[in-house]
C-alpha cells in the first residue's frame, strides 16, 4: 500500500466540478416525509493530474452539490501518469465494487462508463481502458476507482522499493 499521503490545497488548482449522481431522499417522520437531496461530485485539475470526491446532502439540489464539492475540495489525491496514460494496469476494490484501470496506446481515448468516465475526465488521463465489476451503485464505483488510481506507482517509486537504478527496470 503507498505511504500516507500528505493534504493538497485546493486553492493552489484550477479545479473543474462534475456531478455523477443526485438521489433523492426522504425520511418518514411523524409529521409525515422530509424531503432533500444528495449529490455525489467529482472535482480535478488535468493540468496538474490531481482529483477528489465528494458527496453533500441538502434540501435543495443547487446546496447539495456546492456541498459535495466543499467535501470534495478536501480529499484532493495526485495521480501517476506516463503522457497521456496510465504507467500500468491496476485493480481497485471498494465494496463489492471492481474497478479495472489497464493503459491504451495514444489515441485510444477514454474507454469507460459512467462514474469511471468522469473521474479519468477531470483527472486528464486521455487513454485508458476500464472495466467496472459487480456493483453499478456509483459511490462504490467512484471509491473503487481512486482505490485503483492511489496504487498506481511511477517507475522511481518501484526502482525505490526494489533497491535498484531506474534504468534497470
Amino acid at each position: 500500500m503507498p505511504s500516507i499521503k500528505k493534504k493538497l490545497d485546493a486553492g493552489a488548482f484550477n479545479l473543474k466540478d462534475q456531478v455523477i449522481a443526485i438521489n433523492r431522499v426522504t425520511k418518514v417522520v411523524k409529521g409525515g416525509k422530509n424531503l432533500s437531496f444528495a449529490a455525489l461530485v467529482v472535482v480535478g485539475d488535468p493540468t496538474a493530474v490531481v482529483v477528489g470526491y465528494g458527496s453533500g446532502k441538502a434540501k435543495e439540489v443547487p446546496m447539495a452539490i456546492r456541498k459535495g464539492i466543499e467535501s470534495a475540495k478536501k480529499n484532493l489525491v495526485k495521480v501517476n501518469m506516463t503522457q497521456t496514460t496510465i504507467p500500468h494496469a491496476s485493480l481497485g476494490r471498494y465494496g463489492s465494487g471492481r474497478v479495472l484501470l489497464k493503459p491504451a496506446p495514444e489515441g485510444t481515448g477514454v474507454i469507460a462508463g459512467g462514474a469511471v468516465r468522469a473521474v479519468m475526465n477531470s483527472v486528464g488521463i486521455q487513454n485508458v481502458l476500464t472495466k467496472s465489476i459487480g456493483t453499478t451503485n456509483p459511490h462504490n464505483v467512484i471509491k473503487a476507482t481512486f482505490n485503483a488510481l492511489v496504487n498506481l506507482r511511477d517507475r522511481k517509486e518501484v526502482a525505490a522499493l526494489r533497491g535498484k537504478a531506474v534504468e534497470e527496470l
